[in-house]
């Protein structure tokens, strides 16, 4: 027997690519479920919960270094009953005892390693533990021993930390409404404070590590939208410019990665997520929309060819993750060396092409290897270099080309192909809007294959499923879930005007409400009616990596408003924003995508309706004037009165009582349901749509 499959344990049955990494260590791991918290109760025994996702290097480095040691995994089995959890498939116990974590230690991370009470009270955790007393940190061994001992003979210490810290949890998780006005000054407080976090040379807020900021970049355009401050466009574009000449953006094969170790978004974490290739495009997408920057199209199409050729499952559905690391090193799939450079396009195209992407002598990155990153435009680089700007174009997209060829060939990073039904949304919606500004079909082709899968493999007896993998579907879904997917439902309809989209779309809203909504003190727990009892019940409104599932309902609600004209989707919105505001007039950093919620709320939202067949030139005239601008508080319906489903008005009251003018395809442009007069041709529309405040 190989010394990999020397043990195995119950791990070996999951689907999760995560726990699968984990089913030959020496570990007595168990999945949380009731076998492992039953023999806790049973054995009167601590719990040891590992948290971590399959694209995680220091999750991959601890697995290394301590539960394959079968030294650590014996004192693990003696002493705990051993559970481990892929974050993903779990966010709920990753929220709660990640909040445990950063209360207990200040700071939180993965892996996440906690310590629970028979009754799932947390009395102690960290981070990564090393095998042996380094980085300033005890070994794990230590960590394990100590523990096991103070639960053993100070048992009622750790039962009294335990309920302190469940309180602790119950009082992070309990949000009321506060005093703070939902007005136009809670948006330019929430901005003045943002603003205070803007590193000015490098885009992006805060130092290093550095991570994206979608959702509070989406926030600065809307606020240049409200007001016209140069600033909050500025920062965008320092920002959105900088990151997609830094080594965070894959420069040969599109896509970003998870976020840069420096302030500069030159070296990064390498694994790619889904999540913020789908937040990043939107961005991208939205900045094109409001200064038609080429830049932006070609990081928007980059990152949709790269999405579409690698994280599209046949049959429908994106996947979740792609690692950092390839054969144990983290980047070496990405960088390179000058001299692999040079052999590859010769010495002299080799130097040009180096010069562009910053590779020197001696590297940037470990062993000697470079991240590609283009630190001067190319139009600088020929003035400097006395070479014609057109032939250094030419070499460079040849070059590109040759290297990304050779990078297919080395061993690609672990893919974690689980379907994530929230990053889906996600991804989904977002594909779905760069359609409509650039126009490329295979993108609604594969965000409505996807949409078809969820709908067929992760929606079942009326509920959303959390995630599938291997043809099983499981977990029951999560606020986010809900949320996401409806949303991308809404932006489906408003690419394809396919009712059933928006049907689909109101039904999932209607189930999100009656199993999250809170109707003591409004807005949407994280767990349903149905889900298993946890230590806390949770409501999340913060945006983290991905934007909160509350922020996101808040979008939606405003939208429903808006299409059907029904008063009490409003108020829901605005009950939801009132409960979160104090927190974010607080805390705006952490807010972006609520606070683009209040900046709809706030807004005069245009209703247009259009009436004509989608393939009549007039339509097709009228509908880039709507989707090539930006104009973030809309929403837009089609009805096809020859052809179209006679539902649809009924369905859609946005779009009743809307005959054409003459005949012809016809725009009303309305606020409130109060409508200005019908037009037939895009430069009427224009028009009436002016800047979309």
């Amino acid at each position: 027997m190989s010394e990999e499959s020397a043990h195995t344990n119950r791990l070996i049955h999951e689907t999760s690519p995560y726990l699968r990494q984990h089913a030959h260590n020496p570990v007595d791991w168990y999945t949380w479920g009731e076998e492992a918290l039953e023999r806790a109760r049973r054995e009167d025994r601590p719990i040891l919960l590992s948290i971590g996702y399959s694209a995680c290097h220091w999750c991959h480095v601890m697995e290394h270094e301590s539960f394959e040691n079968e030294r650590i995994a014996a004192i693990m089995n003696e002493h705990f009953v051993n559970i481990k959890v892929d974050r993903e498939e779990r966010p709920d116990l990753d929220e709660i005892y990640m909040n445990a974590v950063t209360t207990m230690t200040g700071s939180g991370g993965w892996p996440m390693t906690v310590f629970l009470t028979p009754g799932l009270r947390p009395f102690y955790g960290g981070t990564y533990f090393p095998p042996d007393d380094r980085y300033g940190r005890p070994g794990f061994p230590r960590v394990l021993t100590a523990v096991a001992q103070f639960f053993t003979e100070r048992r009622s210490e750790a039962e009294e930390q335990g309920e302190k810290l469940q309180q602790r949890l119950s009082d992070i998780a309990s949000f009321v409404s506060g005093d703070t006005g939902l007005e136009e000054d809670l948006l330019e407080k929430a901005f003045q404070a943002i603003a205070a976090t803007v590193d000015h040379v490098n885009g992006g807020f805060g130092r290093q590590p550095k991570f994206p900021g979608s959702m509070t970049l989406s926030f600065c355009l809307r606020e240049h939208l409200r007001t016209g401050r140069q600033t909050a466009l500025d920062t965008v574009s320092l920002s959105l410019r900088k990151m997609a000449s830094g080594g965070i953006y894959d420069q040969l094969g599109g896509g970003f990665h998870r976020y840069s170790v420096d302030a500069e978004w030159l070296i990064p974490h390498f694994e790619k997520m889904l999540y913020d290739n789908a937040l990043l495009m939107r961005t991208y997408t939205e900045a094109y929309q409001l200064t038609q920057d080429p830049l932006y199209h070609r990081i928007v199409e980059e990152s949709a060819e790269y999405l579409l050729r690698e994280m599209v499952r046949p049959g429908g559905g994106f996947y979740a993750t792609q690692d950092a690391d390839s054969e144990g090193e983290e980047g070496k799939f990405f960088a390179w060396s000058r001299q692999e450079i040079v052999d590859l396009l010769g010495a002299e195209k080799g130097k040009l092409f180096c010069r562009y992407y910053g590779v020197e002598e001696g590297g940037n990155f470990e062993h000697g290897r470079s991240v590609l990153h283009t630190p001067v435009a190319v139009e600088s680089l020929s003035a400097n270099l006395s070479v014609d700007p057109n032939y250094y174009r030419s070499l460079l997209r040849e070059g590109k080309s040759l290297l990304f060829s050779e990078r297919e060939k080395r061993v690609k990073p672990f893919r974690d192909e689980k379907i994530m039904t929230d990053w889906n949304g996600l991804m989904i919606g977002s594909m779905a809007t760069a359609y409509r500004v650039f126009g490329h079909r295979a993108w609604l082709a594969a965000a409505e294959g996807a949409m078809s899968f969820l709908l067929s493999d992760l929606y079942k007896d009326g509920r959303l499923l959390h995630v599938y993998k291997d043809g099983v579907a499981k977990l029951n879904g999560y606020l986010d879930d809900y949320a996401f997917v409806v949303g991308a439902l809404l932006d489906l309809y408003e690419a394809s005007f396919d009712l059933r989209w928006f049907e689909r779309a109101l039904e999932l809203h209607d189930t999100m409400d009656g199993q999250f909504w809170d109707t003591d003190r409004g807005a949407y727990f994280f767990t349903g009616e149905a889900h298993e009892r946890l230590i806390v019940r949770s409501k999340n409104p913060y945006d983290n990596a991905i934007p909160s599932g509350n922020a996101v309902a808040v979008h939606n609600l405003l939208r429903l408003a808006a299409f059907t004209g029904k008063a009490a989707y409003r108020e829901k919105a605005e009950q939801t924003l009132r409960v979160f505001g104090d927190f974010m007039e607080s805390a705006p950093n952490g807010f972006g995508h609520l606070l683009c919620g209040l900046s709809w709320y706030l807004s005069n939202p245009l209703e247009i309706a259009v009436v004509g067949s989608p393939q009549d030139e007039g339509t097709q005239a009228l509908l880039p004037k709507i989707d090539g601008r930006f104009l973030p508080h809309k929403v837009v319906a089609l009805y096809d009165p020859v052809s179209g489903d006679p539902r649809t008005p009924a369905t859609i009251p946005l779009l009743a009582n809307r005959p054409q003018i003459d005949g012809k395809p016809t725009a009303y442009v309305c606020r409130n349901f109060v409508c200005q007069r019908p037009v037939t041709t895009a430069e009427e529309l224009a028009t009436l749509l002016g800047n979309g405040k």
